[in-house]
């Protein structure tokens, strides 16, 4: 589809097609109020690069969206079943976003900010970015993690089967390849930089993964990293001294960022001194930049716990309602 050109103006320009950048179509649509979403993926396009076999913490009520009822078969939702779900929201609300086209840069200011993509050009009176966190990877920064076998991202145990996995991190995502792979038939090492798992690991799979470990199904090294990744091995340095282990693949599940440099690009401030936090008003969502705003989880900086899709869905009412209301004054 062909972007509109500058003679085209919106009210508001979302960017991200994930589960709150939804939200704020479907409150930009009661309001009444024009606007298009620019995603430069599929739609959800976060949660449809989770591990195929995933779990969602939540329960599926806390994931609903625009009145549409999230039934689960499960207890716990899983990947698919969200990917199912959203896009039923985005057909009953007759959204249609924009996909696979990022966006650039964005120029101007309220009431009149030029909004430049890889397909387009378009003119907007707002901004809204809810963009997530999922897309860059949090490097490790040692020799060798530029090396094939190392993926930051995990999504199927079956490439993994007969081999030789090292899993970096404490957390749900190391959890769940650790445990899937090993069931595969991998070889797993985890190393975990805490002197224990996270605390937010899944209640239903602690016992697992501590058991595996307990039993030495699954080796485990605590209070320690890994310092360099070769083709054939490990070198981890742990309280005991450096090992180095012999390895095929490492899944590094160290977390993701935003894209901060685009957030400074755009006129955002990035405050380094708070885990790199983009600076936001907390009730209204707007940044320092007069008419950009922020929803969802890309007001998280580095603390990436503290915001989720059900504790940030009403972003988009507080967004919306303070946009609404200077459109209509």
């Amino acid at each position: 589809m062909k972007s509109e050109q500058l003679d085209t103006q919106y009210d508001i320009i979302i960017i991200g097609a994930g589960p709150i950048g939804l939200a704020c179509a479907i409150e930009a649509i009661k309001s009444d109020l024009k606007y298009v979403i620019i995603e430069k993926g599929c739609l959800v396009n976060s949660l449809y690069n989770y591990p195929m076999n995933m779990t969602f913490f939540s329960t599926s009520e806390r994931l609903e969206i625009g009145g549409i009822p999230f039934v689960s078969i499960n207890p716990k939702p899983t990947r698919n079943e969200a990917l199912e779900y959203y896009r039923r929201v985005a057909e009953s609300w007759n959204i249609t976003p924009r996909y696979y086209e990022r966006v650039e840069s964005v120029t101007g200011g309220e009431g009149d900010f030029v909004v430049t993509s890889s397909k387009g050009t378009y003119r907007t009176r707002f901004v809204i970015a809810a963009m997530g966190f999922y897309d860059i990877p949090n490097l490790l920064n040692i020799p060798g993690e530029d090396l094939p076998k190392v993926k930051h991202y995990y999504h199927d145990p079956h490439p993994y089967t007969a081999q030789k996995v090292a899993v970096i991190g404490g957390g749900n995502s190391a959890v769940d390849a650790a445990l899937e792979t090993y069931r595969k038939g991998a070889q797993v090492t985890m190393i975990v930089k805490k002197g224990e798992l996270d605390s937010g690991v899944k209640y239903w799979i602690r016992p697992d993964i501590e058991n595996r470990i307990k039993s030495g199904e699954i080796t485990a090294y605590f209070n320690a990293s890994v310092i360099a990744i070769t083709p054939e091995s490990i070198v981890i340095n742990t309280p005991d001294g450096t090992v180095t282990v012999e390895n095929d693949f490492v899944l590094a599940m160290t977390g993701y960022h935003a894209d901060f440099s685009f957030l400074s690009k755009i006129g955002v401030t990035v405050q380094e001194a708070y885990d790199y936090q983009p600076y936001h008003d907390p009730d209204t969502f707007e940044t320092n930049h007069q008419g950009i705003f922020l929803a969802g989880v890309v007001c998280c900086g580095l603390d990436t716990r503290k915001w989720y899709i059900e504790n940030s869905r009403y972003h988009a009412e507080n967004v919306i309602k303070e946009i609404a209301g200077r459109i209509n004054r």
